[in-house]
């Protein structure tokens, strides 16, 4: 038996979650369109150990979004589940967040793009195939016309997460399909979290840090008039 807290912060979803042997016990997530990680996420870890009944030293391991997405949210959830880690000595599991995005959905043929907003006309994505193998690697990208194309051509691929949302106009193709509210969710990291925690596919606590893709670069506050 391996009781495993989930934790996803990587975009503006905060989530979490309570898993044994890849069955969600209990979750909470809050997708406001606001990133009020700082604020939602502890209370949420407290309110599903209460929900179950237990405390934060029967938890086997913890496993984290690892990236890419939000540099702050990113920091929020790898920073809580490090400390968890130190204070119960268990080990952490870093989760891709692309791949838990791509598990919320489930295809017979075809290809699954997964997307998450990185400003403007950038995303960061990944291809998976029907069994979620990942057949082309993690990229951040300007979206054009052109994106994509080689994918098209082959036949039906599904694009989702809050980057796919900015490609609808542009990725004019008639295998192109869109799939709307999916983001990356503690949900999808149950079985993903609890394989890796019985292959003992863990992190080293001390120097472990997020997948951030890209440089973070600070925006500054407009000026008040």
């Amino acid at each position: 038996m391996a009781i495993i807290l989930n934790i996803e912060t990587a975009t503006k979803n905060c989530s979490v979650s309570l898993v044994e042997n890849g069955q969600v016990l209990a979750i909470r997530q809050l997708n406001d369109g606001n990133y009020s990680h700082a604020e939602k996420l502890h209370p949420f870890i407290h309110e599903i150990l209460k929900e179950v009944n237990i405390t934060t030293n029967a938890i086997d391991a913890v496993a984290v979004s690892k990236g890419p997405g939000s540099y702050t949210g990113l920091r929020i959830g790898v920073s809580a589940a490090k400390g968890i880690c130190y204070a119960i000595g268990k080990p952490l599991i870093s989760i891709e967040t692309l791949a838990s995005l791509a598990h919320s959905i489930s295809i017979e043929q075809g290809l699954i793009i997964p997307m998450l907003d990185a400003r403007r006309m950038e995303v960061y994505s990944a291809v998976y195939n029907t069994t979620y193998e990942k057949v082309r690697e993690i990229k951040a990208e300007i979206i054009n016309k052109n994106s994509f194309q080689e994918e098209l051509l082959k036949g039906k691929v599904y694009f989702l997460g809050d980057g796919a949302a900015k490609c609808k106009e542009i990725l004019l193709h008639d295998n192109a399909i869109f799939i709307e509210d999916k983001f990356p969710s503690a949900k999808q990291m149950a079985l993903l979290s609890y394989n890796k925690y019985k292959k003992n596919d863990i992190e080293d606590v001390a120097y472990f840090e997020p997948f951030y893709l890209k440089d973070f670069i600070a925006i500054p506050e407009k000026k008040k008039l």
